[in-house]
């Protein structure tokens, strides 16, 4: 399974320049430096889409890629990043929840977590922040590939059981590794099912 065409439509700081809400968006979120760009490259194929970088924060803006002219990829601002202004900080958050919790064609938000950590204060608030606003969401945990078996499941178990002590039912979990390409096609799959079920095809939708 893969994507045939990823295209940069815009980078915005307000909700109002938004693209219209005439397809499916999935958006991706994570704390700074948690492989998100990465993730999205490996998951479009298209090398440099999501621009990379070795600084955190780099990411300020809300970015839609057009994925196979039927959906929207949706690169969303890091969170917990220290170096940033409160002020800039506090305007970040306020544009993402907005987002989140007022796009009205968002179908599922995909939540990276570094796999290498243990459960992390500013990943729960954001977990149960989409519980609290019913907004469906996915975990992913990333850089699996920086990890061993053992460490991974020790630290995906600990997130299970700190959700399962408010959560009544866990939400769905991938790994994944952007260097391996591990668990790229249980995210595509996952998408796809979920535009099926909407009746969307690729390229059935003009932009």
């Amino acid at each position: 399974m893969s994507i045939k065409s990823a295209v940069f439509i815009s980078s915005v700081a307000s909700l109002d320049k938004l693209p219209g809400t005439n397809m499916p968006e999935y958006a991706f979120i994570g704390r700074s430096n948690v492989g998100k760009s990465s993730l999205i490259n490996a998951l479009t194929g298209v090398k440099g889409l999501a621009k990379t970088s070795s600084k955190p924060g780099k990411t300020i803006t809300i970015n839609h890629f057009l994925i196979d002219n039927s959906w929207y990829l949706v690169d969303l601002p890091g969170y917990g990043y220290a170096k940033r202004s409160q002020t800039e900080r506090l305007k970040w958050r306020k544009l993402m929840h907005q987002y989140l919790e007022k796009r009205e064609n968002l179908r599922y938000v995909f939540i990276l977590i570094d796999s290498r950590l243990p459960a992390q204060q500013n990943d729960l608030e954001i977990i149960n922040r989409m519980g609290a606003n019913g907004i469906p969401f996915v975990i992913l945990f990333t850089k699996a590939d920086k990890v061993s078996e053992n460490q991974l499941r020790s630290n995906i178990a600990n997130y299970r059981k700190v959700l399962g002590e408010s959560w009544e039912e866990l939400p769905l979990m991938m790994i994944t590794s952007a260097e391996k390409k591990r668990g790229m096609d249980d995210v595509l799959a996952f998408i796809t099912s979920e535009n099926q079920q909407e009746g969307i095809q690729a390229s059935s939708i003009s932009g």
